[in-house]
């Protein structure tokens, strides 16, 4: 399951995202994340929803690339649909289960936050996608450099979480050498029933555990080997600058979120 993930990998093309400078991106990421939280009528989230696919095509990452980095997903999804399908409330009953009763609401809650969940991650990884983690550190370091002012550590969060990004791909590769090593070994987690899956993933996080504090250490190690001393006068190889499609891109944004206003302004009216 973690060798599927994709967050955090970057596919190499050329497409109208990956051109664009990682600040529009993050921007952009904020935005899309904002306008998936406020979404409440069908007629919003199926706005969303476009806009997302929409972003997929003009990625020109294959689609399938796309959903193979869901699959890991799918149980939180599962899980959080059936929270919401037997606590949400509501009073318009559907059936009764046992000690549970299911709602319309209830309902609709669940499948409003199953559509959250999948449209979150999958812009989140088409963030990823579409920017090496060198350009995404640069554009965070960037967006958070007024902060600088406040001593907000704008360089060490950037490399921070550009190291995290970094290091799912390379957990996941860790995990499937592992898993390989145990299945030599007659320790099969892919087939069986869900509890046998679950009780044998715990042989393989403990030692998947222990490899990402040795990597950590190493990579600590290497850094100050190498005399890192953070953002102090650092200068950047690549300087990042504003082109016509960012400002495209972000008149497009704009629209986006003047248009949800504008639904939200005049359904309030009526």
């Amino acid at each position: 399951m973690l060798r599927d993930i994709t967050i955090g990998q970057y596919y190499n093309t050329k497409s109208s995202l990956h051109s664009l400078d990682p600040r529009c991106k993050l921007i952009g990421l904020v935005v899309m994340m904002a306008l998936i939280f406020v979404a409440q009528s069908v007629i919003e989230y199926a706005f969303v929803t476009l806009l997302t696919i929409a972003l997929a095509i003009l990625s020109r990452v294959p689609m399938a690339y796309i959903l193979k980095g869901m699959k890991p997903v799918w149980l939180i999804v599962a899980f959080t649909a059936v929270i919401n399908i037997f606590m949400g409330g509501g009073e318009t009953v559907v059936f009764t289960w046992w000690a549970f009763t299911v709602t319309k609401e209830a309902l609709y809650l669940a499948l409003s936050m199953m559509l959250r969940v999948v449209l979150l991650v999958t812009v989140s990884t088409l963030l990823t996608l579409t920017t090496s983690p060198t350009v995404l550190t640069s554009g965070l370091e960037k967006l958070l450099k007024p902060l600088e002012k406040v001593k907000f550590p704008s360089h060490e969060v950037a490399m921070m979480m550009s190291i995290a990004l970094r290091f799912i791909p390379t957990l996941g590769e860790e995990a499937e050498k592992i898993m390989k090593a145990q299945a030599a070994r007659g320790n099969d987690i892919e087939s069986g029933g869900f509890m046998k899956k679950i009780s044998g993933m715990i042989p393989l996080f403990v030692p998947l555990f222990i490899s990402a504090f040795r990597r950590a250490d190493e990579l600590a190690m290497a850094m100050e080997c190498r005399c890192y001393a953070g953002g102090c006068n650092r200068t950047a190889f690549r300087k990042l600058e504003y082109k016509k499609s960012d400002a495209v891109a972000f008149v497009l944004m704009g629209t986006a979120v003047l248009l949800v206003v504008i639904y939200r302004t005049v359904g309030f009216l009526i």
